[in-house]
């Protein structure tokens, strides 16, 4: 008992007294006060700069998860695939940091015009015989849509296409175009391309790869799904155990019951599209266009390739042009049915950029003339590599 009374007497001493404690309160208080005043003041001169501000800065909202900025690709080149095997193109354009945000109605890209696409179309490099039959299907669906104005019996019309040839022949570009031309006499209502292989159509497992393909094909309704490669859905015909079968089944399905606004284009080697087709009764129903798209000549790969410098500001000397010619006749004339045709002026011309690079960097102070001309010697040694 008596320990615990010294406890608490202890315990008191240790205390400061009641003033001390009144004391902190107050400097507290004052405290609070001033945090109170600083920003009463702030808010005024915010107020105060905000009247006085002719512009008002705009802020761009937040992009939602998962959502895509589609850009325009000057190049018209496929984009990398994403890992569900897809690529959408389309027309629209995102506003970049930092630019005034104005109305929807005011930043949606102009649709180019019928005249427009068929000038992009004349303007590809060779391929004149797809030029000539995309210009007699065009014409061929405007008579169709005035007969039917006139009240005159059309026959049953399929626009599903198969383009056979080899890679970088320009089937994924003159599908584009085709996409817009449709949309612009139309035919689609949207006119977007979907690009897919068979990784974007097939799943893995057991009931999986139907409702796959049947998510993508809806992504291309009002517009065009290219199918790349579309002989690895049945890469066996005897087999039938693959589930690109299903794929093909589901696809034939969504084609009949959307036939009004979606085109479905299957593309490749010209020898498997041609058992691809063969491999199911439904395909040859309903694919009966066919398009062949034939390896570019010499000539046509080096204007590819002039093209492709041009753009880039590169400029090619008389015995590098002179190196060019020989090396694209030599080329074509040992080309083999893998030929990769304008990828294959494109790896090239990278080439070549490339060892203009290290070539350039070796000088002390580089001109704009050293900048943008190609010498022979930069040639030999990207053909070389």
């Amino acid at each position: 008992m008596d320990n615990s009374k010294s406890d608490i007497t202890q315990l008191k001493q240790s205390l400061k007294p009641a003033g001390a404690y009144m004391d902190s309160l107050a400097d507290f208080a004052d405290l609070l006060g001033t945090i109170k005043q600083a920003e009463n003041a702030a808010k005024e001169l915010l107020e105060e700069t905000a009247v006085k501000s002719t512009v008002k800065p705009v802020v761009e909202p937040a992009a939602k998860p998962g959502e895509k900025a589609a850009a325009a690709d000057s190049r018209e080149q496929p984009g990398s695939k994403p890992a569900d095997g897809t690529v959408e193109h389309s027309g629209e354009q995102s506003l970049t940091a930092g630019t005034k945000a104005v109305p929807a109605d005011e930043t949606a890209e102009k649709a180019p015009t019928l005249e427009e696409l068929m000038t992009k179309l004349d303007a590809l490099v060779g391929l004149e015989n797809i030029k000539q039959n995309v210009k007699s299907l065009i014409n061929y669906v405007k008579i169709r849509k005035l007969r039917q104005e006139n009240e005159l019996p059309n026959p049953p019309l399929s626009l599903h296409m198969v383009f056979m040839g080899n890679p970088g022949t320009g089937k994924t570009t003159v599908a584009r175009i085709l996409s817009g031309l449709y949309r612009a006499i139309g035919v689609l209502s949207k006119g977007q391309l979907i690009e897919v292989d068979r990784s974007g159509l097939v799943a893995g497992f057991v009931g999986q790869t139907a409702p796959k393909t049947v998510e993508v094909a809806k992504s291309a309704l009002g517009g065009i799904l290219f199918i790349d490669e579309a002989y690895s859905l049945a890469p066996d015909i005897s087999s039938g155990n693959d589930f690109g079968r299903e794929a093909i089944e589901a696809l034939l399905k969504m084609m009949e019951d959307h036939r009004e606004d979606l085109i479905v284009i299957v593309a490749g080697y010209s020898e498997p599209m041609e058992r691809f087709i063969a491999s199911n009764p439904g395909l040859e129903s309903r694919f009966n266009r066919y398009f062949m798209f034939e390896d570019y000549n010499s000539d046509e790969l080096n204007k590819i390739f002039c093209s492709m410098c041009e753009a880039s500001e590169y400029l090619l000397t008389g015995d590098a042009e002179e190196f060019a010619r020989g090396y694209f006749r030599e080329l074509y004339d040992t080309r083999d049915e893998n030929f990769g045709n304008a990828r294959r002026v494109r790896n090239f011309f990278e080439n070549i950029v490339t060892v203009h690079s290290d070539r350039i960097s070796a000088l002390e102070d580089p001109t704009r003339e050293d900048l943008t001309t190609v010498l022979r010697e930069d040639l030999e040694a990207a053909a070389n590599m």
